[in-house]
C-alpha cells in the first residue's frame, strides 16, 4: 500500500528538526530506473512557493530521479534565501544520488512566510537519502504530514505492473489540485507523453473535484515517476485507469481527514447541459458556508442548495429543479417533495443529488461540513 509498492523505488522519512513537535519532517522518494520518466501538475495559484517555481522548470525535461519533501515550513514568500534553500536541496540530493540537480523535484509544506533552517533541511536531505529503502514508504508518508491525522497511501495493480502513491493534505482543499503533496510511482514502462496525459486525466477527475474549504494552496504538487522496472508497457487506457484509481483513493482519504470535519459530502449533479455546468453547480454548493453549516447541524435544509445553484451560469430552469439528500427527494420541480424528516445525517457520508434537467452530462464534487473544530484549528494554526 505504499509509494514503494512499484519496483525500482526506495523511500525514507526522517526527523530534521523543522517541526517543533519533533516528529518526522523530511522525506525522499528515489527512482532507480531503468527509466526516469516523470510528469507533474502544480498549483494554478499565481502566488507559488519556491519549490514549485524550481520544480516547474525541472520537470520540463520529462524526467526525475527523486523528490525531496519537507514539512514544517512551506518555503513560500521567503525571498531569495528561500529559493536558494530549494536549489541547494536539489543540489545536495543530486550529488548524493549521482544525478543532475534538474532531475530532483522539491516540495515543501507548512506555514507560509517561514524561512526554513537551511542547515537542517540539507542535513535532513542527506539523512533521508542515506536511510532510503524499499520498505521506507510508510515513513515517507508520515514525514510529509502537517495537520493530517493519518498517513495516506494507495496502490493499484495492472497486469504485471503496479502504481503506488502517498499524499498529504487536510486543509485548504480546493482546486486546482487541493492543497496537497502527492507522489505517485509506477514500474510500468511508459514514455513521458503517456505519463503526462494519464496524470492530467486522473487529476481532472479526482483532486480537481475536491473542494473542502474553497481555499487554494501555494504549494500543490502531484508528481508521477515511472521506473519501467517491470518491463511491461500497459495499454494507455489501462494505465490511465490505474493512475486515476490511485488518485481517487488518495483524494477520498484527503477528504476524510479534512480539518475538523464531521461529514464527507458527495455533490452529484446530473442531467446538465455540459460537464462544466455540472461542476460549476456542484462547486457552488460545496462553497456555501450556509449549506455546510446545515450539514454540520444535521439540518436537511435543501433551500440552501437551491440558493447556491441559482448563483451559477449553468443552463437550467429555476422552476424545475429536483434535489435529493441521502436518497430522499426533498425537492421536486423546485418545490417541496418528500418529507425531510426521514433523512438521517448522523453518519459521516452524505450524498446530494441535483437534477438540472437540461442535458445528459454529470459531475461530482466532494466536500465536507463546516465545523467549530475547523474554525478553531485554523484560527490557531500559527500561534
Amino acid at each position: 500500500m505504499t509509494v514503494t509498492a512499484a519496483q525500482g523505488f526506495t523511500a525514507a522519512g526522517v526527523t530534521a528538526g523543522l517541526k517543533t513537535s519533533g516528529t518526522p519532517d523530511m522525506a525522499v522518494v528515489v527512482n532507480h530506473g531503468p527509466s526516469k520518466v516523470a510528469a507533474a501538475v502544480y498549483t494554478s495559484n499565481r502566488c507559488k512557493a519556491n519549490p514549485v517555481l524550481w520544480s516547474e522548470q525541472a520537470i520540463k525535461a520529462g524526467a526525475a530521479s527523486a523528490v525531496v519533501i519537507n514539512s514544517g515550513g512551506a518555503n513560500c514568500y521567503t525571498g531569495a534565501e528561500g529559493f536558494a534553500t530549494t536549489h541547494q536541496t536539489a543540489e545536495t540530493a543530486a550529488d548524493l544520488l549521482g544525478v543532475g540537480a534538474i532531475e530532483v523535484q522539491v516540495c515543501s509544506t507548512g506555514l507560509i512566510g517561514l524561512l526554513n533552517d537551511r542547515d537542517a533541511v540539507l542535513a535532513g536531505t542527506r539523512a533521508a537519502i542515506e536511510a532510503q529503502s524499499a520498505e521506507g514508504g510508510r515513513d515517507a508518508a508520515t514525514a510529509i504530514m502537517t495537520t493530517d491525522t493519518v498517513a495516506k497511501e494507495a496502490v493499484a495493480h495492472g497486469d504485471g505492473w503496479t502504481v503506488g502513491g502517498m499524499a498529504k493534505g487536510a486543509g485548504m482543499l480546493a482546486p486546482a489540485l487541493a492543497t496537497m503533496l502527492v507522489v505517485i510511482t509506477t514500474d510500468a514502462d511508459v514514455d513521458a507523453a503517456t505519463a503526462d496525459a494519464a496524470l492530467r486525466a486522473a487529476t481532472a477527475l479526482t483532486f480537481d473535484r475536491l473542494d473542502s474549504d474553497g481555499c487554494q494552496s501555494t504549494n500543490d504538487t502531484v508528481l508521477l515517476m515511472a521506473s519501467g522496472a517491470s518491463g511491461v508497457t500497459p495499454q494507455t487506457t489501462a494505465f490511465t485507469e490505474a493512475v486515476t484509481a490511485v488518485c481517487h483513493d488518495l483524494a477520498i482519504q484527503l477528504l476524510a481527514d479534512a480539518e475538523g470535519a464531521d461529514h464527507e459530502i458527495a455533490i452529484e449533479v446530473v442531467n446538465a447541459a455540459s460537464v462544466d455546468d455540472a461542476l460549476e453547480v456542484g462547486r457552488s454548493v460545496a462553497r456555501s458556508n450556509l449549506f455546510k453549516c446545515a450539514i454540520y447541524g444535521k439540518d436537511p435544509n435543501w433551500g440552501r442548495i437551491l440558493a447556491s445553484v441559482g448563483t451559477t451560469q449553468a443552463a437550467f430552469d429555476p422552476a424545475d429543479l429536483d434535489v435529493a439528500l441521502n436518497g430522499v427527494w426533498v425537492c421536486r420541480n423546485s418545490g417541496p417533495g418528500e418529507s425531510p424528516d426521514s433523512i438521517n445525517l448522523d453518519e459521516r457520508a452524505v450524498s446530494v443529488l441535483i437534477d438540472l434537467k437540461s442535458g445528459d452530462q454529470s459531475g461530482t464534487i466532494w466536500t465536507n461540513d463546516l465545523t467549530q473544530a475547523y474554525v478553531h484549528e485554523n484560527s490557531a494554526y500559527s500561534s
